[in-house]
C-alpha cells in the first residue's frame, strides 16, 4: 500500500463552477465567484471585510503595508512558522523578533511577548498552529497596552474558533490560506480578513495595484487611477470558482476531517500512556478544524527512524514540519538579536506529521496506525 502525505480533494462542483465562470465571460479578478467567496468569508468569520487574494502570502504582504511597516520596525512572531510569516514584513524592511512557543499547543508563547517589546515594535503576528488558536485575549490586551497592530496568521485556521470567535476575526488583520494542503483548497489561494474598518479602503487600493479600481467597479467614480503603492494580489475567477465549489462543502469537509483526526487521537492514546509519544493538545477554549495530525517522539533520532521506516518499509509518506526560522541563514541575517528558543528547537526536532487528507480511507488509516505499532513492537 502506497499512502501519500497529502492528496487534494475534489467534490465535482469545482469544475462545474469553472465552466460557469467562463460562460460569464469574466476570468480576471473580482468577478461573480470572487464576490461569493468574499461574502461567505465575511459571514463565516464575522470579519468586517474579506478580500480574496492569490495566496496567504499576498494577504500578509498587504497587511504589512497596511500596518505601515518601515525599515527598522520590529514585528514579534514565532520562529516555528512558515517563511511567509516573516517574509511579508522583511520585504517592507521590518525586523522579525522571534520568540519561543508554548510546549502544549506549539503556538507563540503569549507570556514571552511583553518582554520582547521595544520602542521599535510595530506589530504582533500570532500563527495558529494546526488550526488551534493562540491565546488571543492576552495577545490583544498586550497590543492595546502598547498600541500595536495584531495580524493573525490564520493560514491553517479556517473553521476554527477561540472562545466562540472564528480565527481571523480577532486581530486587526488576518490572512487565510487555500493552498492544496489546507482544509479548503483552490490549489494556491488566500484571503485578507479586515476587522478594523479603518483599513478597508486602503486594502482595496493596495490589492488592486495601488489604484482605486474597486470604487470604479462600484460606480462610485467615473474613472480609476494610481493613488498608492500596491501590487497584483487578486486571484483569477477560475481560482475563485474552484474555491467556491470547496466552500459549498466546508462543513462536510470539516466534520469528516475531525472524524479522521479523532481516529488517530484515540489510537495513539495508549502510546501516550506508555510515554512512547505525545499527542496534540487542544485547549478547552478552542474548537479546532482538524487541519493536521502530528505526534511528538522522545527524540530526533526516533523521529527520523520512524519516518524512514514508514517510507522505506511501508510506503507511507510522513514528514517533519518547519525548520525554525531563527536557525536558517536568512533568519539569522534579518533577526540577529534573537534569543535562545529552547522549546522551538526541541519540539521541531521531534515532531512528525502523519498523512492527512479528506479521502484518507479507514483502511489506509488503520494501516498507518498498525505500521507505527509494528515499529514499536506493539502487538496488533
Amino acid at each position: 500500500m502506497i499512502i501519500p502525505f497529502n492528496k487534494p480533494h475534489l467534490n465535482g462542483k469545482e469544475l462545474i463552477h469553472i465552466v460557469e465562470a467562463h460562460k460569464l465571460k469574466h476570468l480576471s479578478g473580482d468577478g461573480h465567484f470572487t464576490r461569493k467567496c468574499n461574502e461567505w468569508l465575511e459571514h463565516q468569520t464575522q470579519c468586517k471585510k474579506a478580500l480574496l487574494t492569490h495566496s496567504c502570502t499576498a494577504a500578509l504582504e498587504i497587511a504589512a503595508i497596511l500596518a505601515d511597516i518601515q525599515p527598522g520596525d520590529e514585528i514579534i512572531m514565532p520562529s516555528y512558522t512558515f517563511v511567509s510569516t516573516a517574509n511579508a514584513f522583511v520585504l517592507r524592511g521590518g525586523t522579525p523578533v522571534f520568540i519561543d512557543i508554548r510546549p502544549d499547543t506549539l503556538n507563540i508563547d503569549e507570556a514571552k511577548i511583553e518582554a520582547a517589546i521595544t520602542k521599535k515594535t510595530k506589530a504582533i503576528v500570532p500563527m495558529h498552529y494546526a488550526g488551534v488558536s493562540c491565546e488571543m485575549d492576552t495577545i490583544m490586551d498586550i497590543a492595546e497596552k502598547y498600541k500595536l497592530v495584531v495580524i493573525e496568521d490564520a493560514a491553517q485556521g479556517i473553521m476554527s474558533d477561540y472562545k466562540g470567535k472564528p480565527l481571523g476575526s480577532i486581530g486587526h488583520l488576518a490572512g487565510l490560506s487555500f493552498h492544496e494542503t489546507k482544509n479548503i483548497i483552490s490549489g494556491e489561494g488566500g484571503a485578507l480578513l479586515i476587522n478594523d474598518e479603518n483599513f478597508i479602503e486602503r486594502a482595496e487600493i493596495i490589492r488592486e495595484k495601488g489604484t482605486n479600481r474597486s470604487k470604479f467597479c462600484r460606480k462610485e467614480i467615473d474613472k480609476y487611477f494610481w493613488v498608492d503603492i500596491g501590487s497584483s494580489y487578486l486571484p483569477s475567477e477560475i481560482t475563485a470558482a474552484f474555491l467556491w465549489g470547496q466552500i459549498e462543502e466546508a462543513n462536510l469537509f470539516t466534520q469528516h476531517r475531525l472524524s479522521i483526526w479523532d481516529t488517530y487521537h484515540e489510537a495513539f492514546k495508549v502510546f501516550e500512556e506508555k510515554k512512547i509519544l505525545r499527542r496534540p493538545v487542544i485547549q478547552s477554549n478552542c474548537v479546532h478544524n482538524a487541519h493536521m495530525y502530528y505526534i511528538i517522539l522522545p527524540d530526533e533520532e526516533t523521529r527520523n527512524n520512524l519516518m524512514k521506516f514508514l517510507e522505506k518499509e511501508k510506503g507511507i509518506s510522513s514528514t517533519f514540519h518547519y525548520v525554525p526560522l531563527h536557525s536558517t541563514p536568512m533568519g539569522k541575517k534579518v533577526s540577529p538579536r534573537t534569543q535562545e528558543l529552547p522549546i522551538t528547537d526541541d519540539l521541531s526536532s521531534r515532531l512528525l506529521r502523519l498523512p492527512f487528507y479528506y479521502n484518507l480511507t479507514s483502511k489506509e488509516q488503520s494501516y498507518i496506525i498498525e505500521s507505527i505499532k509494528e515499529f514499536y513492537g506493539i502487538a496488533h
